[in-house]
């Protein structure tokens, strides 16, 4: 029984063995045919490699693969076998086989991506894994980096990086695979890739062409581009004479120090280029001499100067620099530029239109950018020129108090019997030039002197007390607040407040209609009259913390009409000024008068009549009363 238990298990045992193979060949003639089928729109599956290989990580080996024959691969970084193979004249979608067959891999074909990891036995298959987003923010305006990196490889790392700023960042054949945390804000590229490579225990260097070379520590090709540097360095100490004798230069440690007089701009680009031993490409020969004297700048730099106001401007492509006319395709950049704080609406009449003679540009709404190509040099004059005009705009918030007072002249006879009020009486305080505190009493002084139209006083700023105070007065009938609006406004933008009424007045129209028994036929419509008062306000913020106000206060105002169904009369007074206040700082601008006068008399009856007794038994009253409108002003800066 035992026996036969056995030999089941083992015939179960290689019945599920054999049906896992026969799964595995099917699944990989499957992959084999869809290669086949992609190697049509993906050419470099079919071309045919030699190559030998030996401990080797897997991934630098299809990287490798990949990059050079334009195919593109997605890698699980959990793989890490070693490769030891040679290959003669196989396809790559061959060599791509073999590997799954080899170290038991599966590819899924997701677009025209290939995505290699490890081959699940199981029915369900592992979805594909595309590689997180990197958190690499770099600002082109201020060339600053910032990284929020969790368990990236260096390889994701340093090629994202370069795409980004422009930059070129190598790294090591042993270091590409290095896990790397690490989190920066605001550093310069070359700082943060040197602080990046020493918290994760690795060093960087700077090759000749000024790419950052990243390697472990005590790299052998690290003291190599050193001892070159080194060694070219102690070469370049000595000043040297150009072929012509028109111009003489010195190099020290990559920095130029060059003077120049009426010197050929192609002769003295020729051969610092070549002394520098940079990767450069004259397309057309440079025009033109130059008189010059240029210290300790870097080679772009040197190009940047030397090409300027010229025909002639230069880009660089992966370490090798192109340099020709402006008009050249290959010499043609496009860049987006996104503004922060101005609308791209209007942009167009500020950029001046010899900038704009180099580019070509185009706007993008969307995203408020601007899209500008053109030459390097151009793009760079038209990104300066946009950076410097991109500044907040602040926003000045206006406050306006408009309040009534009456003042009373009277002149009485006679015997009368009352009680009266005052305003409550209070101390003036000035507190050292921070805030003023007002009382109520001293509030109605201010704007009782204030009695002329136009007229202004500065209160300077003023705190709670003052709209408190302000309060009272109303509380106790000698002014009244009209409106207290708010008014926001851009800078330099103006602000208006216009508060008014409407009358109305009947106009009559007399038609005569016949010739022989003529009839007037009168007919009449509802015309209207405004009265208003209107307040406009243009401050303009200096950057000092002054604000100057272009203010102009217009108000008009009903007459008697001069007749019955006549229009009423009007009468108006407008006032403009251009005052300096300070930021938060209250003015009070003088009130408009309307005059009225009265003749009053009061007593007893009969004996207020008689002569002589009427002094005794009666009183009269003749006033004068003034109602003036004052407005209180007061701006804040926001931003």
């Amino acid at each position: 029984m035992k026996q036969l238990i056995f030999i089941l298990s083992f015939l179960l045992i290689n019945v599920s063995i054999s049906a896992q193979v026969i799964k595995r060949d099917e699944q990989l003639k499957s992959l084999e045919e869809k290669l086949k089928q992609l190697s049509e729109t993906m050419p470099g599956l079919k071309e045919e490699i030699d190559l030998s290989v030996s401990d080797v990580n897997i991934q630098d080996f299809i990287h490798a693969i990949a990059q050079s024959n334009k195919i593109n691969i997605h890698i699980n970084p959990d793989l890490d076998m070693r490769v030891n193979n040679n290959f003669s004249d196989v396809s790559v979608s061959s060599i791509l086989i073999f590997l799954c067959k080899q170290y038991n891999l599966d590819i899924e074909i997701y677009n025209n991506i290939l995505s290699i990891s490890k081959w699940v036995q199981n029915e369900t298959q592992s979805e594909i894994k595309l590689p997180k987003e990197l958190d690499i923010r770099y600002n082109a305006n201020k060339k600053l980096i910032s990284m929020d990196l969790n368990s990236d490889t260096l390889s994701r790392i340093v090629k994202e990086v370069t795409k980004l700023t422009g930059r070129n960042v190598l790294y090591g054949p042993e270091v590409g695979n290095n896990i790397i945390t690490f989190f920066i804000e605001n550093l310069s590229v070359e700082n943060a890739i040197n602080k990046l490579a020493l918290t994760n225990g690795l060093q960087t260097s700077i090759t000749e062409d000024s790419c950052i070379l990243i390697d472990k520590q005590g790299s052998s090709i690290i003291g190599e581009v050193d001892n070159i540097n080194q060694s070219s360095n102690k070469k370049e100490l000595k000043r040297k004479k150009s072929r012509k004798n028109d111009f003489d230069y010195t190099i020290e440690q990559n920095k130029i120090f060059l003077n120049a007089e009426d010197a050929s701009i192609n002769d003295i680009v020729t051969e610092i280029s070549n002394e520098l031993k940079k990767n450069f490409i004259v397309y057309t020969p440079i025009q033109g001499n130059i008189t010059t004297h240029l210290e300790n700048v870097s080679y772009d730099e040197f190009l940047d100067k030397i090409l300027n106001g010229s025909n002639y401007t230069f880009t660089i492509n992966n370490c090798l620099y192109m340099i020709g006319e402006r008009q050249i395709e290959n010499l043609r950049e496009t860049k987006v530029i996104q503004l922060q704080h101005r609308s791209i609406d209007k942009l167009y009449e500020y950029i001046p239109k010899e900038i704009q003679e180099d580019v070509t540009l185009k706007e993008f709404p969307e995203l408020n950018s601007i899209i500008v190509s053109g030459s390097k040099r151009a793009i760079d004059e038209v990104e300066k020129f946009l950076i410097n005009i991109d500044k907040v705009v602040p926003v000045i918030l206006i406050e306006v108090i408009m309040v009534s007072s009456n003042v009373y002249n009277s002149t009485s006879t006679g015997i009368s019997f009352g009680s009266g009020t005052e305003v409550s009486q209070s101390s003036f305080t000035f507190n050292g030039g921070i805030a003023t505190t007002f009382s109520s009493r001293v509030l109605n002084d201010i704007i009782s002197g204030i009695n002329s139209w136009g007229s202004f006083f500065n209160l300077g700023k003023v705190n709670s007390t003052f709209y408190l105070s302000l309060s009272a007065l109303e509380d106790q009938g000698v002014v009244k607040i009209h409106s207290t609006p708010k008014l926001a406004t851009l800078n330099s933008h103006e602000a208006t407040l216009v508060i008014g009424e409407t009358e109305y007045y009947k106009e009559v129209q007399n038609t005569v209609v016949g010739n022989e028994n003529p009839q007037n036929i009168q007919s009449y419509e509802w015309k209207s009259i405004d009265a208003n008062l209107s307040i406009s306000i243009k401050p303009m913020y200096s950057g000092d913390d002054q604000i100057t106000m272009d203010v102009k206060v217009s108000q008009s105002g009903f007459k008697q009409a001069a007749g019955k169904d006549a229009p009423p009369g009007s009468e108006n007074k407008t006032f403009s000024s251009t005052m300096r206040v300070r930021n938060e700082e209250m003015i009070l601008l003088g009130g408009l008068e309307e005059k009225s006068k009265s003749n009053r008399g009061s007593g007893l009856p009969i004996l207020s009549r008689i002569p002589i007794l009427r002094w005794l038994f009666s009183s009269r009253t003749k006033s004068k009363e003034d109602s003036q409108l004052h407005i209180f002003i007061r701006p804040t800066i926001v931003f």
